[in-house]
């Protein structure tokens, strides 16, 4: 069965950039929709962004402006690129296939 690995998790200040990677045991060419989401310590599960297999992205209104997803396809990977982090950005990020999750990356964003 295929993995997803996420990284590029860490500490970073206001205002600071990220960028998460998700890489994919398998080939993600076939898959149509791949996602982020995120959970805050207390709070529920929420999608921050997700893109298709075409590249038609869609973000939280939360991020849009600052997120951004994108796909490789050709290296089965994932990633977003978060910009001007706030402290309310701090969660553990995770990336999915909606039928696969991976483990997690913390992101920490200090004020």
């Amino acid at each position: 069965q295929m993995q997803l690995v996420e990284s590029g998790g860490g500490l970073v200040q206001a205002g600071g950039s990220l960028r998460l990677s998700c890489a994919a045991s398998g080939s993600i060419s076939g898959i149509n929709v791949m996602g982020w989401y995120r959970q805050a310590p207390g709070k529920q599960r929420a999608v921050v962004a997700t893109i298709s297999r075409g590249g038609n992205t869609n973000h939280a209104g939360l991020v849009k402006g600052r997120f951004t997803i994108s796909r490789d396809n050709a290296k089965n990977t994932v990633y977003l690129q978060m910009n001007n982090l706030k402290p309310e950005d701090t969660a553990v990020y995770y990336c999915t296939s909606f039928d696969l999750w991976g483990q997690g990356t913390q992101v920490t964003v200090s004020s």
